[in-house]
């Protein structure tokens, strides 16, 4: 890994003035130096992808398959590097950081084959006399350049689901990474270019918010996909015009614990759940709704599980819950937990700090509107919710302005049913957390948790634009 990473624009690294440190959040170490770029930089970062549409559009589906799968065998090749890069940039433990990077892999090569798989319809029209003999064939075409803002908790894979789709349908990419992480980016860019890719097809180009913003509004830009906060999501999607724009922002995630449950399982599950990556996951377990009857049991066994998690070094293999991404958000996260102590809850465990590493927290009796069970902790909190009732549970898992995923620990498959119709969320997680996710399947959700969906094939289908031909089917 260079000590100084440039713009990547064109397949060539541009040197710019202004630069930005990165620094490891447990350590406070320096880990390395990006530049950034300003609205000039930007610029021609979104005129290389645009150049470059032609050339990718024209790509056989082959060619396109054997360019991702390259990418996705160098990456493989590098799994320690860029696991340790992971590591220091996100602070997310060494055992997650390498899982991240399986991951990566395996979606750059669910990229590769979806690449082939771009099928069309033959579509009867002689529905209605109107339309006499003619005969419908439809097909999905690439929009043109995707503009990719990604977020720091996952600084590989996420980068993998906005990056690996747009170039299997044949879109070129600009993409700012993360201001925290933006270094895993760096490294991947130098795997596309080591993979064979077309000048220009991908620009990788670390600026401010301010630039970015730009981006956003610009007319070359076909399409945004921004992973991150709402507040940043919902103000890009007022700014971004007439262009196509998918959104995940985040959540609020509950699981309900049903009597009939494995009740280890579910004990086990949720101590997982609710802590990978100090909960700095859009999907982390946040909201844990037990019934009455098994309410007490559930709470003793949980909040042991919950105070044996490994915290500190997330070098060492051993740790689950590492830093958070600064001692800024530390502070915020007991905030928080204080706000829910002066409301009347209870921490069964954790409740304080260790420099930017949050102690594992399982918090009781908190009171609906307070901010760990309404918003979104982005940290390593848990609220445990007795509930008398399976309605009663639906109901409070659906009191949320968010939705993007939920579990339920039952063995009825009625109330399983139940539960897929009526939960307003993306995915539905059976004896399961609802952290829980392959990306292969459709990922995203609805009200604050945003609009459209990852997972490789639904990510294609966002990234392109369908088009009919009629034709008379003379016979």
């Amino acid at each position: 890994m260079k000590d100084t990473y440039g713009l990547l624009i064109n397949n060539e690294w541009i040197q710019t003035d202004a630069t930005l440190a990165v620094t490891n959040p447990y350590s406070g170490e320096k880990v390395g130096t990006v530049c950034l770029a300003g609205e000039d930089e930007a610029g021609k970062a979104a005129d290389a992808a645009r150049n470059a549409f032609e050339t990718m559009r024209g790509m056989a589906a082959y060619e396109r398959a054997e360019l991702l799968s390259r990418t996705a065998d160098l990456i493989a090749a590098r799994t320690d590097m860029f696991a340790d890069v992971i590591c220091r940039e996100a602070g997310k433990p060494m055992t997650a950081a390498r899982g991240e990077v399986g991951r990566a892999v395996a979606t750059f090569r669910m990229a590769a084959e979806e690449a082939t798989r771009q099928y069309g319809e033959v579509l009867p029209l002689d529905v209605t006399a109107a339309a006499g003999d003619r005969l419908g064939i439809t097909r999905r075409f690439p929009i043109g350049t995707v503009l990719a803002i990604s977020p720091f908790n996952f600084p590989l894979n996420l980068v993998a689901h906005k990056i690996a789709p747009a170039l299997a349908v044949g879109n070129t990419v600009v993409h700012k990474p993360a201001s925290s992480t933006p270094l895993t980016a760096m490294l991947l860019g130098e795997m596309l270019l080591e993979a064979g890719m077309p000048a220009g097809a991908v620009n990788v180009i670390p600026c401010r918010a301010a630039v970015a913003e730009k981006l956003v509004e610009d007319d070359r830009i076909s399409m945004v996909s921004f992973t991150g906060s709402p507040e940043v999501g919902w103000h890009l999607k007022s700014i971004c015009g007439m262009k196509k724009i998918a959104l995940e922002l985040g959540g609020n995630a509950a699981a309900i614990v049903e009597p009939d449950a494995d009740i280890e399982t579910a004990m086990a599950k949720c101590a997982g759940g609710g802590y990978v990556y100090a909960g700095q996951v859009c999907i982390s377990l946040q909201r844990i709704y037990v019934h009455r009857s098994i309410y007490e049991t559930f709470t003793e066994q949980f909040v042991e599980k919950v105070a044996a998690l490994k915290t500190g070094d997330p070098q060492l293999d051993l740790t689950v819950v590492g830093p958070l991404i600064s001692q800024e958000e530390s502070e915020r996260v007991h905030e928080w937990v204080q706000e829910a102590r002066d409301m009347g809850g209870r921490v069964l465990t954790g409740g304080s700090s260790e420099g930017a590493v949050y102690l594992p927290t399982v918090l009781a009796d908190v009171p609906p509107h307070s901010r760990c069970v309404c918003r979104e902790v982005f940290g390593p909190v848990t609220v445990l919710c007795p509930y008398d009732t399976f309605d009663d549970a639906l109901e409070a898992v659906n009191d949320s302005e968010y939705g993007l995923q939920a579990g339920v620990f039952t063995r009825d498959i009625e109330k399983t049913l139940q539960a897929f119709n009526r939960l307003e969320v993306g995915g539905v997680m059976v004896n399961e957390v609802p952290t829980f996710r392959v990306d292969n399947f459709p990922y995203g959700g609805v009200k604050k948790s945003g609009f459209g969906r990852e997972g490789v094939k639904y990510a294609m289908e966002e990234m392109t634009e369908i088009k009919i031909m009629v034709l008379h089917n003379n016979r």
